[in-house]
């Protein structure tokens, strides 16, 4: 009996508990207003606030990939953007379950204060055609890819058309501006 109310508990207290920065958790499901993207955006596509709240320059950049990939038959697709602090909060959280610790999480979600998804500093594109095209061809629109175990998230590099992406981190662990 003891479990049955201790797990009831827990439920119920899940939604009412703080999160980690001390707010409380949210009720609702994240939705487009959060950043959620359904399958087909294209870096077009403006009524998606993971897209049009990107970095103006950012957004440029990958727009003008784009129309050069589409050249090559390849659709860059946005799998994931800007994304609200909410949003960014629950990823961490299922991270957190999915892979058992917030240390193990940390190579896959960065929190709500260092996200580059947050400010609108990053995107993440697919499919896999796309994220091969930019690797080959993002620094010339100083497009980079910024995690060896993230090859679909890039980020704004200016001086890459120039001087080439930088070395990417082995995860986002190892990205000091993650370790705030």
């Amino acid at each position: 009996m003891a479990l049955v109310i201790a797990a009831i508990v827990g439920v119920l207290g899940y939604q009412t508990w703080p999160t980690s920065s001390g707010a409380p958790r949210s009720d609702r499901a994240a939705g487009k207003a959060d950043g959620v993207v359904p399958e087909g955006v294209t870096v077009f596509d403006d009524e998606f606030p993971a897209v049009a709240e990107l970095d103006p320059s950012l957004l440029k950049a990958l727009r003008r990939a784009a129309k050069e990939a589409r050249k090559d038959g390849i659709t860059v697709y946005v799998t994931s953007g800007w994304r609200s602090r909410e949003y960014q909060n629950q990823l961490l959280r299922e991270a957190v379950g999915k892979y058992g610790t917030a240390k193990e999480a940390a190579r896959w979600v960065a929190t709500a204060d260092t996200s580059r998804h947050v400010s609108g500093d990053a995107v993440d594109v697919g499919p896999t055609e796309a994220t091969v095209w930019l690797s080959r061809h993002g620094a010339e629109y100083g497009l980079c890819q910024i995690y060896r175990n993230e090859p679909w998230h890039f980020e704004l590099r200016p001086d890459a058309a120039r001087r080439g992406c930088p070395r990417p981190y082995a995860d986002p662990t190892h990205d000091p501006r993650m370790r705030k």
